[in-house]
Parts: structure tokens; C-alpha cells; sequence
């Protein structure tokens, strides 16, 4: 492994029980765990740094955020997901989930990078993206979405949230309006679970008309998701002649 400038001097055993008792992987090779956090300033090599392990993980958080929208989000288009993907797998994002683990303060850095709770977000994001390689090399890719997935379906669910009212209800509210001349109306269906953790059925009603429902966590996100599961069919219906006038 590579040898640690003075600045920083992170005692290997403790940093690989650290890293296994937060990220809740146990490392059958340590020495990926020691990697993951050491900093090309830390390192007498760059080959011993983490910047390898960094470029494969940023490929699998995007797979794994691809893989969940395309999932949970059938009435999205590309662009869609594309917007709701790169918000999930940012540079902001990232660091929140090292700052989230504590990344910081096993990280092994050089002199003048900084200092725990002052290093940069993106040192600090690279980390977290070398962790979920370090993961991935040492147990495989169910390993490493198994970390990721409460993380990214998390983020990706607020996200889409955000995202999805301009997206969705706005632009079937203005295709309803445009050419049916009345609002749609967002029906509850159904809700389950307990109190604090309640799950919504939601379905658009235009006229006599329903359409599929759509799922989620509060009725906002049931609501987006049963707008553009409408959005899709109407586009589909006018492209074929049969959209719209009298549904």
C-alpha cells in the first residue's frame, strides 16, 4: 500500500473497521478498503491512489441510478431520465454521502488539501465513488448496489419529485387544456401502510376516463407519477389519429 504523508496518519486496522461498521461491507480484501481512501497527495505513487477505483465507481453509480429510473419510472422519457440521473450522480450529491459516512475523516491525504471537515466535496466524492469500486472489486456488483441502492433510490425518488411537476402535470395540464378544454382531476385510489410510512395509488381522471395509476411515497410523488403514465398514453393515441377530442 502506499505510504502515508505525516499530515494525515489513519491507523490501517482502524480505518478498515471504520469503513466496514458505516458502509456495512466486510472486506475480504482489506487492502481495496485501504485504497478507496487513500488521495493521490497521500500516496508516493499514483498508482497507489484511489483515482482508479474512482473511475469505476462513478461508471457503476451511474449504471445502478440508470437501472432504478428505468425500473420505477416506465412513463419517462430519456430526457427525463437524464435529467433525474445527473442530479442523482453529481458531484454535490456524492460528497453528501461521503460527509454522510464520515469519508473524511479516514481519508489519507497530503499536506495542503486540508484538514477533517474542511476537505473539498470533491475529494470527498471521489471517495465515495472509490468505496463503491472497493466494493464492487471485492464482492461483485450485487455487493455494491446493495450499498448503493438505498442511497440512489432515495435521491432519485426526491429528485424525480422536483422534477417531475414541471415535467409532468404541467405538460398534461397543458395539453388537456389545450385541446379538451377541461382540467384533469387526480383521484386517491387507494393508500396502505402505516401512518408514518404510507404508500399512495393515484389515478388521472379526464371526463369519464381513467388511466393507469401511478405509485408513491406521498401523494405529491402518486400524483406525478399517474400524470405521466396519462402523458405518455395521450401522446401516443394522437400520434396515431385516436388522441383527445371527446377521449
Amino acid at each position: 500500500m502506499a505510504e502515508v504523508q505525516p499530515y494525515r496518519m489513519v491507523d490501517p486496522d482502524w480505518a478498515v473497521a471504520e469503513i466496514e461498521r458505516r458502509t456495512g461491507h466486510v472486506f475480504f480484501r482489506r487492502e481495496l478498503a485501504l485504497l478507496a481512501i487513500t488521495h493521490s497527495s497521500g500516496a508516493n505513487h499514483r498508482d497507489c491512489s484511489n483515482e482508479r477505483l474512482e473511475f469505476l465507481g462513478d461508471a457503476i453509480l451511474g449504471f445502478t441510478t440508470c437501472q432504478y429510473l428505468f425500473q420505477n419510472y416506465p412513463a419517462w422519457q430519456e430526457g427525463d431520465l437524464t435529467r433525474v440521473k445527473s442530479l442523482v450522480v453529481s458531484r454535490q450529491t456524492c460528497a453528501e454521502w461521503a460527509n454522510a459516512l464520515g469519508i473524511d475523516e479516514l481519508l489519507m491525504v497530503g499536506k495542503g488539501v486540508g484538514s477533517p471537515g474542511r476537505l473539498p466535496p470533491s475529494l470527498l466524492a471521489n471517495s465515495f465513488e472509490s468505496i463503491v469500486a472497493a466494493i464492487f472489486l471485492d464482492a461483485g456488483m450485487a455487493a455494491a448496489q446493495a450499498f448503493l441502492w438505498p442511497r440512489v433510490s432515495a435521491k432519485a425518488d426526491e429528485a424525480a419529485g422536483l422534477d417531475a411537476e414541471a415535467n409532468f402535470k404541467s405538460a398534461l395540464q397543458q395539453l388537456v387544456q389545450r385541446d379538451y378544454g377541461r382540467p384533469p382531476t387526480y383521484l386517491v385510489v387507494s393508500e396502505s401502510g402505516p401512518d408514518h410510512d404510507k404508500t399512495f395509488c393515484v389515478q388521472v381522471q379526464l371526463g369519464t376516463r381513467r388511466f393507469e395509476a401511478g405509485w408513491g411515497k406521498n401523494k405529491k410523488q402518486a400524483e406525478q407519477r399517474a400524470a405521466g403514465t396519462a402523458l405518455r398514453e395521450l401522446e401516443r393515441e394522437m400520434a396515431e389519429g385516436t388522441g383527445l377530442p371527446g377521449l
